[in-house]
């Protein structure tokens, strides 16, 4: 493979693996699909409040902003 197919098929891989979220808040069923666990572990960890969540009317949603925010400041408490 020449150079330009390689760097075509790295991008190519790299735009399937990102994960772009439009929207502070996705369902719990969506947080699933974009991560790629099952379901019901979601489930048990919104339950168990290790994912941010925000009840609107009978829905919870995973509040992916929080989530960066959070996983933000701990990665400045780990950085040398």
């Amino acid at each position: 493979m020449n150079a330009s197919k390689t760097d075509q098929a790295l991008e190519d891989q790299t735009s399937q693996t990102a994960i772009l979220v439009s929207s502070p808040l996705v369902t719990r069923a969506r947080w699933a699909e974009l991560v790629g666990l099952p379901i019901g572990v979601v489930t048990a960890q919104c339950d168990r409040g290790l994912l941010p969540t925000l009840r609107v009317g009978k829905y919870s949603l995973v509040n992916v902003e929080a989530l960066r925010v959070l996983c933000a400041r701990r990665a400045e408490e780990f950085s040398l």
